[in-house]
């Protein structure tokens, strides 16, 4: 770009780039602000982007508008991924929380996926400690341990020798 050539305004510097981020995968309004805010890279270094709070507000807007940017689709989509993952509940919701996601929304995600987490735990114990599972005390408090790290809810670690194990 030559220096006779006017640069675009921030607001249209600013639309680009939220539809290039959001074109790779899902965030959330919090995760979408911070990269908008965040110096852009050029070849001269970090370069700032000269543009107002309410150019943000309105590219977040346009972005929900035209459905670039929804908090629920995203947090469907990323509760399936983490728990793909080996994730359990409450590490996802951590997770969504520094993620700016509100608790209703989180939650109300959490209620309508169909993942059984008890399940979900024992899979991650055998993949993890072999089949079958350790009866030793100690042994027990290691897998426990491990699936507490994980995410998984109390209640769902001790329903893996309830239900699983004879």
């Amino acid at each position: 770009m030559s220096e006779s050539t006017a640069r675009r305004p921030a607001y249209a510097r600013l639309l680009d780039r939220a539809v290039r981020i959001l074109a790779v995968r899902d965030h959330s309004e919090q995760e979408l602000r911070r990269k908008l805010t965040a110096p852009v890279m050029t070849k001269n270094g970090p370069e700032a982007i000269d543009a107002t709070a309410e150019d943000y507000d309105r590219v977040v807007a346009w972005c929900y508008e035209h459905s670039y940017l929804d908090d629920a689709r995203f947090v469907a989509r990323f509760i399936a991924s983490r728990s793909r993952k080996g994730y359990g509940p409450a590490r996802i919701r951590q997770e969504l929380n520094q993620k700016g996601i509100a608790r209703e929304t989180s939650e109300k995600a959490m209620r309508e996926c169909e993942i059984d987490w008890c399940e979900q735990a024992r899979e991650q114990a055998v993949r993890k400690y072999g089949e079958p599972l350790p009866r030793e005390f100690s042994e027990k408090v290691k897998i426990q341990r491990f699936l507490l790290y994980r995410g998984y809810l109390m209640e769902d670690i001790q329903d893996i020798w309830r239900n699983f194990i004879e």
